[in-house]
């Protein structure tokens, strides 16, 4: 026979397009899931299921997506399309933070706008105008992503809708009588001109000066007696900000220390905590003597001092539990008008809460030495005031943490003002219950929010800005009282609804209030309005009442809340704290973190390392489906690297998977799975033990999805296309894929197999490699139209081993390691130029321990499995190769008889008929 044997081999096709244009063809399915509406479907489908919400928490509308939002974006897409597909109504409604002082501050920069010469509906038009902008670019961005929601209509902080929500929500805790005004220190950044929430301070490293000052000592309480009396007598305090002196109005000391009185060379006697002395005397050298007398701080309580350098104020001694001994003197300047514990203190003693700072850092022009001075240059003076009196006892710098606003990245003050609050300390118990409802992963998480809760102090929820929503309150112009009752804040918000919250600055009190525009206090109706705008946390706080209890897509409280871990202390926390104030409930049931992106080498990313990661240009290289491979297969609990070698390794595994899709629909290409589909009890048996490695795959793989473990769907499914497929299955199901006759028993078995696996990889792939995917899908939807119209309208595999019986497992693995025997005989046999193709080989097999496989697999089977032209089964000599793993004997040789040119086996009959007898068949049933 002389015909050429090249038209009857079946090879698969290539004309799957998986190859390097991944980014561009991501674009398509973009395009294909919006003109199809696909998400709008997936809700449709769902309609009447149980229903699973993740809350977004959102994103500030001010520039680009970086790579950590999009990470967080990654992330939360991966839950709901698994929800889904696993038969839960799963809506994603995107949303965006779009008020606050960052946004305003761009404006005025941008514009070259002054703040005092625009009106706020001018300005508050402008910064709206920018918030809109970004929201459109940003939601391309999330869009680009591969990110499936509800993108035509997402929530706006800016929205009247929300905003009136929000509203409501503050009129609910100024009728439950947890919201006040009152005068307290706070973070002020003089940069931005604001109050600052603690979640809005940053700490960082700052060098500020480290002085030591006397205050003289004018009497000491009844029943107190000191040699020498008050001669020279000091008691020294220590401190950082020495442009606080001016406010200073006590000295703390802790009623159970024990304080000495020394001399020091110059004759002058300072009070300090015993355990201070030996750390002050090196810092003051000032030879302090023997100890003339000691008091508890306790017995020294009432004891009256003299400002250092306003000689007629009096300074009082007082107690705190606060003050510490790991630096200072154990006696502490208590000024109530910058610090919180400070403030406690005057409170308690009734001091004067005196801050003689204006909202830019500058010392009031009335305030005695330093007024009309900025506060830095105000410290310059003071301690030259206070070396020409002898005051000041020492002076240094020291490098310490410190508050910083985390907009301008300025340091920040304490400053007591009139602010608005939300009584905290009123509902702490029941927020610290409420965390022990949920379940926060990881388990940490818990503890965190949790000391945050438990240490926190009253929240400051008032701005001193234009571009955000109104604190609804009102002022007597005749009593001079404040006037924010619940009804009259329900019918601003009645109003905000339908005019959005412009109405504030654009309406006077009685066009927003009707009939109800008066004083309760004496009934004037000459009301004036608050200037003041909510902190933007408040506004995202609120998105649960103002989002899920609004929309009918939706539902309160939210099944998860997914953010960094920095939310904590943002977003978390003040959406814990509105939803126990309103509702009494924490508005989540789950809550999900994780961790920061750094780079490869751990470091944070940062412009001057030049170690920045942008999204776009990862996705411009190599394919947004590679960026979310990377999400899946990090471990988010900790920091989160990134880096081009990361990336890199991700696209090798990547194309492991992809090559895998793209060889088996390669060899289904004349696989109708409606005529040619063969039911698992009539397949092959290596095509069923196959089967059986994809149902234990899809437990474990659901499994990890169901605990949010997004690198065991990846890694496991890399593992099984690697190991189980390309390595195993598929490398020796190509001699009956490629020469078995096209519709003999053996090669629709083996492609029902696959038909089987692809479309179940395909499934439980697709939360990940989204494009990829729905690229699969749609490729296989040409062999099979009943598939539904994209692959995340499809129901999630559940493993079955209906018809998979009979597959044991251990035998299998037992087969595989005297496999494993075999192909290293075949290697030393290659390398010693016995033969080239295994195909060449003959290969003589002692299972020796594992006899019990020869009843278990036909020798044909194992035949095809170890991918050799001969196996024979029998006892061999000591002189046979020894499998050190396995202890099987092995022994290779050359096949003696001739290669079939068909399929490449050496056959006996070869030289008879000229090809193999199975290729002889195939070719006899083709004619």
């Amino acid at each position: 026979m002389t015909r050429d044997y090249k038209d009857t081999l079946r090879l698969p096709k290539t004309d799957f397009p998986m190859k390097a244009n991944l980014a561009q063809r991501e674009k398509e399915f973009l395009s294909f899931w919006q003109e199809r509406g696909i998400y709008q479907k997936m809700q449709e489908i769902r309609d009447g299921s149980p229903t699973f919400i993740l809350h977004d928490g959102p994103p500030y509308a001010n520039g680009h997506i970086h790579i950590g939002t999009a990470f967080n974006k990654i992330l939360k897409d991966f839950i709901p399309k698994f929800k889904s597909m696993r038969g839960f109504r799963a809506p994603y409604v995107p949303g965006w933070d779009t008020h606050g002082l960052p946004i305003e501050l761009k404006v005025l920069k941008e514009d070259k706008v002054d703040r005092e010469q625009v009106s706020p509906l001018e300005l508050r038009s402008r910064c709206a105008k920018y918030a809109l902008g970004f929201v459109d670019v940003q939601r391309e961005e999330f869009k680009r992503l591969g990110v499936l929601g509800d993108w035509d209509d997402p929530y706006l902080t800016l929205k009247p809708e929300y905003e009136a929500a929000q509203v409501e929500a503050f009129a609910d805790m100024l009728e439950r009588g947890l919201v006040y005004k009152g005068k307290k220190p706070v973070f002020w950044c003089t940069d931005c001109q604001t109050a600052l929430a603690a979640a809005e301070i940053e700490y960082e490293d700052e060098s500020s000066p480290s002085i030591y000052v006397a205050y003289p000592m004018e009497s000491l309480p009844s029943g107190v007696s000191l040699e020498g009396g008050l001669q020279d007598l000091y008691v020294v305090i220590w401190t950082t900000t020495p442009w606080t002196l001016p406010a200073s109005m006590a000295v703390a000391l802790h009623p159970q220390y024990k304080y000495g009185v020394f001399r020091a060379r110059d004759g002058r006697r300072f009070i300090v905590a015993l355990e201070r002395r030996e750390e002050f005397e090196g810092d003051v050298h000032l030879g302090l003597g023997e100890m003339e007398a000691v008091f508890t701080g306790e017995q020294l309580e009432g004891a009256m001092a003299v400002h250092p350098f306003y000689q007629d104020r009096k300074i009082p001694l007082v107690l705190a539990d606060y003050v510490v001994l790991d630096s200072g003197t154990g006696c502490v300047h208590t000024a109530p008008g910058h610090g919180v514990e400070d403030f406690e203190t005057g409170v308690r003693y009734g001091l004067e809460i005196l801050n003689p700072v204006d909202n830019r850092g500058v010392f009031l022009k009335d305030v005695p030495l330093v007024g009309g001075l900025p506060i830095s240059d105000g410290a310059k003076v003071i301690l030259e005031i206070l070396t020409e009196s002898r005051r000041l006892l020492s002076s240094g710098e020291i490098k310490h943490s410190y508050p910083h606003c985390w907009r301008c990245k300025q340091p920040v003050i304490f400053r007591a003002t009139e602010q608005w609050f939300v009584s905290v300390q009123a509902f702490r118990d029941q927020a610290m219950d409420a965390i022990d409802t949920v379940q926060w992963v990881p388990s940490w998480g818990k503890d965190r929010i949790g000391n945050m809760v438990r240490d926190r102090s009253d929240w400051c929820i008032s701005r001193q800005r234009v571009w955000g929503v109104p604190i609804p309150a009102f002022y007597c112009q005749d009593c001079g009282k404040l006037v924010a009752e619940p009804a009259m804040v329900r019918r601003v918000a009645q109003v905000i609804r339908s005019e959005g919250s412009d109405a504030w600055w654009a309406r006077s009190p009685m066009e927003l209030l009707g009939d109800l525009c008066s004083c309760p206090h004496c009934g004037s109706s000459n009301l004036s309005k608050e200037s003041d705008i909510m902190d933007v946390w408040f506004d995202s706080g609120v998105s649960h009442l103002a989002v899920l209890e609004t929309r009918k897509e939706l539902g309160w409280p939210a099944d998860m809340y997914l953010e960094g871990s920095d939310q904590h202390r943002g977003w978390f926390q003040t959406s814990l704290l509105t939803g126990i104030a309103t509702r009494g409930k924490a508005p989540f049931q789950q809550v999900l973190t994780h961790g920061f992106i750094v780079d490869g080498k751990g470091r944070k990313m940062s412009k001057s390392l030049g170690n920045v990661v942008s999204p776009q240009e990862v996705i411009d290289k190599y394919g947004a489906d590679i960026l979310r491979l990377w999400v899946a297969s990090t471990d988010y609990r900790g920091d989160v690297r990134i880096s081009d070698r990361i990336l890199k390794n991700l696209v090798e595994s990547y194309r492991r998977i992809r090559n895998t899709a793209r060889f088996i629909l390669g060899n289904l290409s004349d696989f109708d799975p409606a005529k040619h589909r063969i039911p698992r009890t009539e397949m092959l048996p290596f095509d069923k033990w196959a089967v059986s490695r994809l149902q234990d795959l899809i437990e474990k793989v659901t499994r990890g999805y169901e605990e949010y473990e997004f690198h065991v769907p990846y890694f496991a499914v890399h593992q099984f296309c690697d190991n189980d497929m390309s390595s195993l299955y598929l490398d020796v199901c190509k001699d009956r894929l490629y020469a078995d006759h096209q519709d003999g028993i053996s090669r629709r078995s083996a492609q029902s197999a696959m038909w089987e696996i692809l479309i179940s990889l395909c499934k439980i792939l697709s939360p990940i490699l989204s494009f990829t995917c729905e690229e699969i899908w749609q490729f296989a939807r040409g062999l099979d139209r009943s598939l539904e119209e994209s692959v995340f309208l499809s129901d999630w595999p559940v493993a079955d081993r209906t018809g998979l019986e009979g597959v044991d497992g251990k035998a299998w693995d037992r087969l595989f390691s005297v496999r494993g025997a075999v192909l290293r005989a075949l290697e030393q046999a290659r390398l010693a130029d016995m033969i080239g193709n295994s195909l060449e080989a003959q290969v003589e097999l002692d299972l020796k321990t594992y006899g019990d496989l020869k009843d278990l697999f036909p020798r044909e089977l194992m035949e095809d499995l170890f991918m050799v032209s001969d196996l024979i089964l029998a006892p061999l000599s000591e002189d046979a190769f020894q499998d050190q793993e396995t202890g099987v004997a092995v022994k290779v040789s050359h096949s003696p008889h001739q290669k079939c040119p068909r399929c490449w086996k050496w056959k006996e009959e070869v030289e008879r008929l000229e090809v193999c007898g199975r290729c002889k068949e195939v070719l006899d049933r083709l004619g």
